[in-house]
């Protein structure tokens, strides 16, 4: 049976702003997908390039599942038990909530961290901190940045939908709408994502003179004009973020959104990174583009997607998946990383950049490298390099889950991971 592709374009009331989409909007996209796969937009904004070629990976991805079902590859997953992962203003204020709800929920679960390494870990939420501090070389290099990163959004996204009862599957950010509904003072009065109502995820933080931006001398953005506490009553302006390192240290999150930031990763920019031939240009063009000093908004998608909410965690990018935006725009990078490979999927899915061509990431990484804690630096070294080849390499997330993955299973988010992963962003 042939499948359809259900397209909605709900009220705007649904989704607090907007107004309807023009019937030119509307067609842009149709496709084609299983009958359970409906695309439903927010009215408020308008299709951008990127989504289009979302729209054109649709019948490659209906062929690629297709083949592994005949072959028999596909681990039982197929595009009718798929989950669908959607843009944060394009879920419903009520999923939104639910998200909120589900999130604070593994912030007030006791943590399952290592207590005698982790004695400051106090909440689930905090494991996935703790093992992303101390993780954070392996975490970031070539082989690991793309596939270790969908394994560690999908244990999240498991854990809020099995401990926390979350009923939809993990949001991704779109940066060209945060990047038009910011201002210039990172006030997001108008963003879904962060105009701090209760379906949002708080906003920026008070005025902080203090807080003068983030990066390197020669790529810092300046302080969109928050770097203090999230606004008391905005969600999440009660946590209390995972310190770099192990004690307990409770403070606020704080928080700056930056327009400046998101200017570095709208969709021209992205459709520009999603124009690349071979997977070390994409590596390398999403984490540290050429210098071009008359573009003042050149940080990279990666950089310009994290920098978004700078400051405490998220300025920091050991301690970074302390704030919740962290993992929308790791599910964008994944989304990115995936609509890439399907362009020409026999030959990128399992593609991994190689050590000696690809740019260095800009990152003090730190820490100990999978499950390497106690020994020299030199030992660390000398113990990663020793496995080389990618087939032969499994992500280990310790304590955040019993599944270890081979790490080129990990590239494959349609029936990789034994059939555990199985969706498709929309």
């Amino acid at each position: 049976m042939p499948f359809s592709w259900s397209s909605l374009v709900v009220s705007s009331l649904l989704f607090g702003v907007g107004t309807a989409l023009s019937e030119a909007e509307a067609a842009a996209i149709a496709g084609s997908y299983a009958a359970n796969i409906k695309v439903v937009k927010n009215p408020a904004y308008a299709i951008d390039v990127v989504e289009q070629i979302e729209v054109t990976t649709r019948s490659k991805v209906e062929a690629f599942i297709a083949k592994k079902v005949a072959a028999g590859t596909n681990n039982n997953c197929t595009l009718e038990n798929a989950g669908v992962r959607r843009e944060w203003a394009d879920l419903r204020v009520d999923e939104r909530e639910d998200y909120v709800r589900a999130v604070k929920c593994l912030m007030a679960m006791p943590a399952r961290a290592p207590k005698d390494r982790f004695p400051g870990a106090i909440s689930r939420w905090d494991d996935f901190v703790a093992y992303h501090m101390t993780h954070a070389a392996e975490l970031h290099d070539n082989y690991h940045l793309f596939p270790a990163h969908k394994h560690f959004m999908w244990v999240l996204e498991t854990a809020l939908r099995n401990e926390c009862g979350y009923k939809s599957w993990l949001p991704y950010m779109n940066y060209d709408r945060i990047a038009r509904d910011l201002v210039a003072d990172g006030t997001g009065a108008t963003s879904p994502h962060f105009n701090g109502n209760s379906s949002s995820l708080g906003g920026t933080g008070d005025y902080d003179p203090l807080y003068t931006g983030v990066g390197s001398a020669q790529t810092r953005i300046p302080s969109g004009g928050g770097g203090g506490c999230i606004k008391a009553g905005h969600p999440f302006s009660e946590y209390n973020p995972f310190t770099n390192g192990t004690a307990l240290n409770k403070r606020c999150l704080r928080r700056d959104l930056n327009k400046n930031a998101a200017l570095g990763a709208t969709a021209d920019r992205v459709y520009k990174l999603m124009q690349s031939q071979d997977i070390d240009t994409f590596y390398n063009m999403l984490l540290t583009p050429p210098r071009n000093l008359s573009d003042p908004y050149n940080w990279g998608v990666h950089s310009a997607g994290h920098y978004i909410n700078a400051v405490d965690p998220g300025g920091d990018p050991m301690t970074s998946p302390g704030d919740p935006v962290f993992h929308f725009h790791h599910a964008a990078l994944d989304r990115l990383w995936w609509m890439w490979q399907l362009q020409d999927i026999d030959n990128r899915l399992y593609s991994v950049p190689l050590y000696g061509t690809v740019v260095p990431m800009n990152m003090d990484h730190g820490g100990d490298m999978g499950g390497m804690g106690g020994m020299s630096t030199g030992e660390q070294v000398e113990k990663r390099q020793r496995v080389t080849d990618p087939n032969k390499m499994v992500i280990d997330l310790e304590w955040l889950s019993d599944i270890k993955v081979p790490l080129l299973e990990a590239h494959d988010q349609l029936g990789g991971n034994r059939g555990q992963f199985c969706y498709i962003y929309v």
